[in-house]
């Protein structure tokens, strides 16, 4: 209860998730990739040649298995109750929003570039949009938000790409897009007042 009324965003976000998550599994399974694009994945023919561009938004909330959801949500959980309560409610959702939504374009564009189309899903864009949202909320603030340093972000960032780049099937162009979406975002929207006193 007590992290229900500190970061209220986070917490519904991870409960939306893992609710469609359930929904998928049981009505034709997560891995089942004919499954998942009729539930909304992303694939660049659909929303380039058919225009549907919800898929952008919906393929956020997809999940191939539950260790790629509970990994995502791990991470979420991790970062949100630190970061929410600094930025508050409704820029926190837009950071997590608009840069998963800013992480999948950048990822179809790269589509287009590369001539590759691929079934895409998962909220990791988002997330790294909220790590990215952090870096630049910690170093509003001389270097730290709680017990997180501007150092232990951009290591946390650099193994996460790292470990995206070294496995297969990863989207690695929605995390850096997310991670930039998150980065720019925060800077358009965070604007604390007085952060620290100055010495007269």
């Amino acid at each position: 209860m007590e992290e229900i009324k500190k970061e209220p965003v986070t917490v519904l976000l991870i409960l939306i998730n893992t609710l469609i998550f359930l929904v998928v599994e049981f009505t034709g399974g997560s891995e089942n990739g004919q499954h998942m694009l009729e539930c909304g994945a992303a694939y660049a023919p659909l929303i380039l040649e058919q225009g549907q561009w919800y898929r952008l938004f919906s393929s956020m909330f997809l999940h191939f298995g539950a260790p790629h959801l509970i990994n995502n949500m791990l991470v979420l959980f991790v970062l949100g109750q630190r970061l929410e309560p600094v930025t508050g409610k409704i820029k926190f959702f837009l950071i997590y929003i608009f840069g998963g939504l800013g992480g999948n374009m950048l990822s179809l564009f790269f589509d287009m570039y590369a001539g590759n189309a691929s079934l895409s899903a998962g909220a990791s864009g988002a997330v790294f949009a909220v790590m990215g949202g952090m870096i630049y909320v910690i170093i509003r603030h001389r270097g730290r938000v709680a017990d997180l340093t501007v150092r232990q972000m951009l290591i946390m960032a650099a193994f996460s790409l790292y470990f995206g780049f070294a496995s297969e099937g990863v989207d690695n162009v929605a995390h850096i897009g997310g991670l930039l979406s998150g980065f720019l975002i925060a800077v358009i929207l965070y604007h604390p007042r007085k952060i620290w006193k100055t010495v007269p």
